[in-house]
């Protein structure tokens, strides 16, 4: 878990936040007057999706995140298709916020929130928000999933001010390529890669400069690398040797 590797406001952040990615505000490019477009396919689509995370992973709640007290017709929308599918899932607690409480909750007490489920638009703002509670863009991977295919990226920009500069953090990349190798049902690669990460944030020796280190790109990726190549029972070992809680 990040929040327990770098020491951020909040301590045991465990939030995943699952957007609708594919219409809403970002549907036409060059207009003046916004189209939001919210549809029942894609709204049942991402709940399904929610649901399904929530049951595989061991989660206990879905949050939805609307505004259907002001949007009534298109959040109205997306909320029925969360509601129907909530039912088939009688396992999952199901709740429903607004937005705007969300984001005040979440900066009160992350641990209300487990998984969230939103439109395209909130989900840009509260991925964000997210973000900020474990350290920030640096350390925060994403999935594009998709019906024939996923994408995975880390969610922050290129970095045109720092690049040649070798300080880059590559977590996020490290992180998203984690979640792929999951998603390609490959569990054991990608805990090989997550531990020996978390391992490197935890010691805190050779963090990237956002981290508040003095560390290089490369000098950090190194070290993970040096983990990697460990063998499994000596990585163990030193772990538990210098392990200040788990990660």
């Amino acid at each position: 878990m990040l929040s327990t590797c770098i020491k951020t406001l909040y301590d045991d952040v465990d939030v995943v936040t699952i957007r609708e990615n594919t219409e809403e505000h970002e549907i036409v490019d060059g207009v003046v007057q916004s189209i939001k477009l919210i549809t029942e396919e894609a709204s049942m689509r991402v709940a399904e999706f929610a649901f399904v995370f929530a049951k595989e992973n061991k989660r206990k709640k879905v949050t939805a995140v609307h505004k259907a007290n002001i949007m009534r017709m298109s959040d109205g929308l997306f909320l029925r298709c969360c509601r129907d599918v909530a039912n088939k899932y009688p396992d999952i607690k199901f709740e429903e916020r607004y937005l705007d409480t969300v984001c005040l909750n979440m900066v009160q007490d992350p641990a209300k929130f487990d998984v969230l489920v939103m439109p395209n638009l909130y989900g840009d703002i509260m991925s964000d928000l997210c973000s900020g509670l474990v350290g920030g863009l640096g350390l925060t991977p994403s999935g594009n999933i998709g019906k024939n295919g996923a994408l995975f990226e880390s969610v922050h920009g290129t970095a045109p001010t720092i690049a040649g500069k070798d300080m880059a953090n590559p977590t996020a990349l490290l992180l998203s390529g984690v979640m792929m190798l999951r998603y390609m049902k490959l569990p054991e690669h990608a805990e090989k890669i997550e531990k020996a990460t978390f391992r490197v944030l935890r010691e805190g020796k050779v963090l990237t400069p956002d981290l508040g280190g003095k560390g290089t790109c490369s000098g950090y990726t190194a070290e993970i690398i040096k983990y990697l190549d460990m063998p499994a029972d000596q990585a163990s070992a030193d772990s538990k040797e210098g392990s200040s809680g788990p990660c």
